[in-house]
């Protein structure tokens, strides 16, 4: 039977559940006629049901509560039927207009509840809650009871009395969130309930959809990390400045901003306390409020003066019926929702907008934002009317954001007669970026984290009882904003914001902030402006605003991406053209900031009642009894410890070094026993630690007994499991270490040094492809029944530990309740550069062996790049040289020229430490380690490269298969910056014999690399005749680097993404090498070359998963290294590029290295960070400066040739099953009967 056969079966089998699959109308004319109708009964419908909603929220009352009700059920059940309709039609058969008009109409969200009565419950639920917001009040000692607009709006913004704005703060959340909370809980399983229907997993993913973009969320995140540093740096300016206005005292020691200081109700902007903190509080101020009022402004001038913008740039002036049936002003009379909004009655004549409109500059910008919503509507009205939205719900509230950022420029007040002249001195434009900064950076994580939190909500990962509790730990985490008073699980923030209780979807204001930017920048330019992009006013350019429009007359007609491509010629929403419209703000915030800004990722202890009362993480095997708060008990203790450690240490390293140098039964079992005496050894000393009090010792005294309570896997009771974990672990690490996949008859290669020396110097691809996948079939498949009993050991044990999984474990070392989040930041701060690197690869391969080999995907196929794992591409230099014919900078070739052995290459790397002031290598290292693959037959080692600290303080190793070329003599550089690191803190305590964190332990060795690589060091050592120093080398250079260092982070990432997933019990085994493939699809832009199955294992052919190695390390570690390096280079006394530093010979570079090695693991990572760089948080823009001469090249040579589709392409997507697609939709009628399902399996069988 047919694949395609068996898909039909597969998916029409889904349609017992309720799933349609397209219809069988295939004709073209027909679909056109039902879109026709579709618009014409469609637009009186719509229209009907938003002048209910807005004739309700103009006058709340109960009769319109109940016709808004009404009109919602007729346009549900219009929007059921025509969906209905619309599934006749086979969608995959119609031209790409029709087809895209159709999916639009299957679409219809919640309205597809087929009950009345449930439909009808949730939008009672939705409009009951909306009408607690807008009903709300507050009534204050003082100025009585008020409203939130204007009176709480107004409060807020103007009043610096501490006690009177938490009483409003409060007052606001008592009055709204705690009254609709119950609500709220109910409206989460209708929407859920009613959204699963058309094929979604919950409403939060309905939502997303209407991005079209599969990554959307990973996309958000990465945005969002692109501008975190500049918010850190506003917040930290911000909150000093607060404090000398209320007092330090008022202020958590974690870092937060209490929430109510902030001059806005949600502390989303902070423009309201400009004055406060204005950088140069005796310039002229920017805020034209004063001088509205003095003019006699009323809310029509307001809205003829936005309307002039628009009509100066070429757009359409307001139409008659705007200013006859909009809102305005909020009337006196009766109930109404102020929060300002425009409307699209779906006539093509009708359009309004909603605001209680103050005079106040603030509200000046929002009438040319609500205005943009309507020019938009007006802009698209002769589209069809599925078309007639936004490319995406973003665009819609960046078009009229896009016209602020030229209104607020002084040039353009100046035009309006509100500013007297246009300041052009350094001190004001500070102010003019501060002013606009506190509106549009300080709203960025407020706009990033409300939809966190929704998201979360609807996926059941946030429970009713905790609500409150993980709003505020977002708003604690991305705001650094903390409750002034403590909450309860009784109380509901989340309903204190206008968009959670009215229902709307907020990642679109977090999107616009982001691309208003873009946008401005590509009207700027179409515009000729010439000067900072915070200058540009488009005010009466014709130019700029018909690339505008077209734009806007797209309106969803097209994917997003070709809507800004319109105007900006990128397809990619982008955050570059926001941090250089503040850049010269983020210059200022810097400097004055010094290290004063950040926050804990935790909110303070003011909030310990949103949190069910429990002692953290408790389970009886660590329950602390704390009965002594003797220091001298305690330093004893410590001191029998240390002498016990270092011997059963000593014995477990031995151990394992004997099992990895000589593979066999005897050694394995001696390695399993040794760690189970090391267990058991922990597992007591434990218990004895447990006798002391800590929080009454000493920092260091209690840090030791900490790190002795956290003993991870060894907490197993039970010793039986304890040896099954071990030897599990050796027998994965035993299939890994003999394996030798054989490529003929006559051919069975090891992976060291054969497989690898062809993987990097071969260049057929079919003989490639033979060892990719040999090495993969006799490694991974033969591990995985292993590596699930592993996972399952490994996870019990640790939870003896009061660890939820083994990767919680893990990242536990790091000493940071954010790190996830923080290594995805990290990533997210070099994608761009991995990105360029890929394009220009990809490219230059595609030339090598035909395009035909590469998937229309955009992906490299994995086993082209030169490496077994595909994680460093230096191999395939030569393949991808910018410039041929200059200078080699890899001195392979002269080390095997000057008869380099290994022993030249140890010394060689022994030499550089030595010249800046390092130890030399004790003679054990040079006795007992082992440098080369030993000869001895039917001898298997492990030949991956390790060092070894034998905790004697005087027997270190490196055990490594040495190969003459330059990429092993960087391996020995790195190996050896782990035997340094051993020696500069072996006269610690056991407990602090370790990196500071993991990655720094990775990372020394690369600093040195850096280094030696050099061109100019190379020369030095003698590997090159001369230093070249054009240009051209320089870039071959920079990518030579680059194919190491920037090639490998995503891999460096995706591996523990990978294993915190099968531990956490999200990837099944079933899905192992699936998820596998996702990850290296999505983050590496690699694919495999061949279809791989769910009998596959590919994790288990990189040696750290079989070995048990934590992997995220080496991606900590290519990212602190270039800080580290950076900080040696300023201590060594460069000048010039970061990448032509070499600290060679230089004591000073090596005494501020050497004082961050001794501290050990004595101080938590930041500690030691800071004593290098000055700086606590790990950062790319180190790495970054490195390489951007480079950057510039490639995006020069790539254009828009670059990035691919996060999605595996089909060869390497068949380990998935086949599923229905969700473009199938559900259908709110029953599907077909089984009956009909059986002949249809029997005639396609038959066929």
């Amino acid at each position: 039977m047919s694949y395609l056969a068996t898909t039909v079966i597969l998916t029409c089998l889904a349609s017992l559940s309720g799933v349609f699959c397209d219809g069988d109308n295939a004709n073209v004319t027909q679909a056109r006629e039902f879109l026709e109708r579709y618009g014409t009964e469609g637009s009186t419908v719509k229209y009907s049901a938003a002048e209910a909603e807005y004739q309700h929220k103009t006058n709340i009352t109960t009769e319109n509560e109940h016709k808004l009700l009404e009109q919602q059920l007729k346009e549900a059940e219009f929007d059921k039927n025509m969906r209905n309709e619309s599934l006749r039609f086979n969608i995959t058969a119609m031209p790409g207009d029709v087809a895209r008009q159709l999916n639009f109409i299957k679409d219809i969200g919640t309205s597809a509840e087929p009950d009345e009565a449930k439909f009808k419950a949730m939008k009672t639920l939705q409009t009951g809650m909306e009408t607690i917001y807008g009903k709300a009040k507050v009534c204050l000692r003082g100025p009585g009871c008020l409203e939130l607009e204007p009176g709480l709006t107004d409060l807020l913004a103007t009043s610096r009395d501490y006690d009177t704005l938490l009483e409003a703060w409060k007052g606001w959340r008592d009055a709204t969130g705690p009254k609709m909370k119950d609500s709220y809980v109910k409206y989460v399983d209708a929407v859920n309930e009613a959204i699963r229907i058309t094929g979604y997993n919950d409403l939060g993913e309905y939502w997303r959809s209407s991005y079209e973009t599969p990554t959307f969320e990973e996309d958000v995140a990465n945005l969002f990390a692109q501008v975190r540093p500049l918010y850190e740096q506003l917040h930290g300016y911000v909150r000093r400045k607060l404090k000398g206005v209320y007092g330090a005292d008022k202020f958590p020691a974690s870092g937060h901003i209490p929430a109510h200081l902030l001059g806005n109700m949600w502390a989303q902007e902070w423009n309201n306390i400009v004055k406060d903190v204005s950088p140069y509080p005796n310039k002229k101020s920017l805020d034209v409020t004063d001088e509205m009022v003095k003019q006699g402004y009323n809310a029509t001038r307001m809205f003829r003066t936005a309307e002039a913008f628009f009509v100066s740039l070429g757009f359409d002036p307001m139409v008659p019926t705007f200013w006859t049936k909009s809102m305005l002003v909020k009337p006196d009379d009766r109930d109404v929702v102020c929060h300002a909004s425009a409307w699209d009655f779906k006539t093509g004549e009708d359009f309004r907008i909603k605001m209680c409109t103050v005079i106040t500059h603030q509200d000046l910008m929002t009438i040319h934002h609500e205005m943009g919503h309507v020019e938009y509507y007006m802009q698209y009205k002769n589209q069809s009317l599925v078309y007639r939205e936004g490319a995406n719900p973003g665009f819609h509230e960046a078009v009229g954001d896009l016209m602020t950022l030229s209104v607020q420029t002084p040039r353009h007040l100046k035009k309006l007669n509100l500013l007297d002249e246009v300041p052009d001195d350094p001190e004001t434009d500070l102010n003019f970026l501060m002013n606009i900064a506190l509106q549009k950076v300080a709203f960025l994580p407020f706009g990033y984290l409300i939809d966190q939190w929704r998201w979360s909500v609807f996926r059941g990962n946030t429970k009713p009882d905790d609500y409150n509790k993980d709003w505020w730990d977002l708003r604690c985490r991305f705001q650094g904003l903390s409750s002034p008073v403590p909450r309860s699980t009784s109380d509901f923030d989340p309903g204190a914001k206008y968009h959670v209780a009215g229902d709307v979807p907020y990642i679109r204001y977090f999107v616009s902030f982001i691309i208003q930017f873009q946008f401005h920048k590509a009207a700027c330019n179409d515009s000729g402006h010439v000067g900072p992009l915070h200058t540009c006013d488009i005010y009466n350019n014709k130019a700029a605003g018909a690339r505008i429009r077209q734009m806007l007359q797209l309106g969803s007609s097209r994917p997003w991406q070709d809507a800004m491509e319109v105007l900006t010629g990128q397809r990619n929403m982008d955050a570059t053209a926001l941090l250089e419209y503040f850049h010269p703000l983020l210059e200022f915030l810097k400097k004055e900031n010094g290290n004063d800004y950040g926050w804990d990722p935790q909110c303070p202890e003011l909030e310990p009642e949103t949190v069910t009362t429990s002692t953290g993480k408790s389970c009886d095997s660590v329950g602390d009894t704390a009965v002594s708060s003797n220091i001298t008990e305690a330093e004893e203790f410590l001191r029998a410890y240390d002498e016990e450690a270092e011997r059963v240490l000593s014995a477990v390293s031995e151990a394992e070094y004997n099992s990895e140098t000589n593979i066999t039964d005897y050694n394995d079992n001696l390695y399993v026993q040794t760690q189970v005496d090391k267990a058991e050894f922990d597992v007591r000393r434990l218990r004895e630690a447990l006798n002391f009090n800590t929080t009454a010792m000493p920092g260091a005294i209690a840090r030791q007994l900490t790190l002795i309570k956290n003993i991870g896997p060894s907490a197993e009771p039970n010793t039986t499991k304890v040896t099954l974990l071990k030897k599990v672990q050796t027998e994965m690490e035993s299939i890994y270490g003999k394996a030798k996949p054989c490529l003929t008859p006559k051919e069975c290669l090891s992976l060291e040094p054969d497989l690898t020396r062809l993987m990097a110097t071969s260049r057929d691809y079919d003989r490639l492809l033979a060892a990719w996948q040999g090495w993969r079939d006799e490694t991974g498949r033969k591990m995985k029944p292993l590596y699930k009993n592993y996972v399952q050991l490994f996870n019990e044990a640790v939870k003896a530990s009061c660890y939820n999984d083994a990767g919680e474990y893990w990242r536990s070392w790091y000493e940071t309740p954010t790190f996830e989040e923080d290594v995805a930041n990290l990533f997210a701060q070099v994608r761009p550069l991995y990105e360029q690197l890929h394009g220009y690869v990809r490219s230059k391969l595609k030339g090598v062996y035909g395009a035909d080999k590469f998937p229309a995907s955009g992906h490299i196929p994995a086993h082209l790049l030169g490496n077994m794992w595909a994680q460093e591409w230096n191999s395939i230099f030569d393949l991808v040289e910018p410039f041929k014919g200059k200078v080699s900078v890899d001195v392979t070739n002269e080390l095997v020229r000057q008869n380099y052995t290994v022993d030249d290459m140890f010394k060689t790397a022994e030499d550089f430490y030595v010249s800046i002031g390092f130890p030399k290598m004790v003679p054990d290292f040079w006795n007992k380690s082992m440098l080369e693959k030993p000869n001895d037959p039917g001898r298997e080692v492990v030949c991956h490269g390790s060092a070894t600290d034998f905790y004697t303080g005087d027997d270190f190793r490196i055990k490594m298969c040495t190969d003459i070329t330059q990429e092993d003599l960087m391996t020995i550089h790195h190996e050896m910056g782990h035997i340094e690191y051993f020696m500069a803190y072996k006269d610690q305590p056991v407990v602090f014999r370790d990196g500071a964190n993991p990655g720094f332990h990775e990372a020394i060795g690369d600093v040195m690399t850096l280094s030696v690589q050099t061109p100019k060091h190379l020369r030095t050592i003698g590997l090159l005749s001369q230093e070249p120093t054009d240009n051209e080398t320089d870039i071959n250079f920079l990518m030579m680097m680059a194919l190491q260092k920037v090639a490998f982070l995503p891999f460096g990432y995706l591996i523990d993404q990978w294993r915190w997933s099968v531990f956490r019990g999200d990837t099944k085994p079933d899905d192992y090498n699936d998820d596998w493939w996702d990850l290296r699809c999505r983050y590496q832009g690699i694919s495999s070359p061949v279809p791989r199955t769910a009998f596959d294992f590919d994790p288990g052919a990189k040696y750290h998963v079989p070995a048990d190695v934590a992997y995220i390390r080496y991606f900590v570690s290519f990212i602190i290294q270039f800080q580290f390096q950076k900080a040696a280079c300023e201590a060594a006394g460069h000048v010039g590029p970061l990448h032509k530093c070499d600290i060679y010979n230089n004591k000073a570079a090596g005494k501020l290295i050497r004082d961050m090695l001794r501290l050990g693991r004595s101080k938590p990572w930041p500690d030691a960070m800071e004593a290098v760089t000055g700086q606590r948080k790990m950062d790319a823009t180190a790495l970054l400066d490195y390489f951007r001469p480079l950057l510039d090249f490639l995006r020069q040579k790539n254009g828009n040739d670059f990035g691919w589709d996060p999605h595996c392409p089909a060869a390497a997507a068949e380990t998935k099953s086949v599923t229905t697609p969700k473009t199938c939709g559900k259908a709110s009628s029953s599907g077909p009967s089984l009956f009909t399902i059986i002949v249809l399996l029997v005639i396609l069988l038959l066929s």
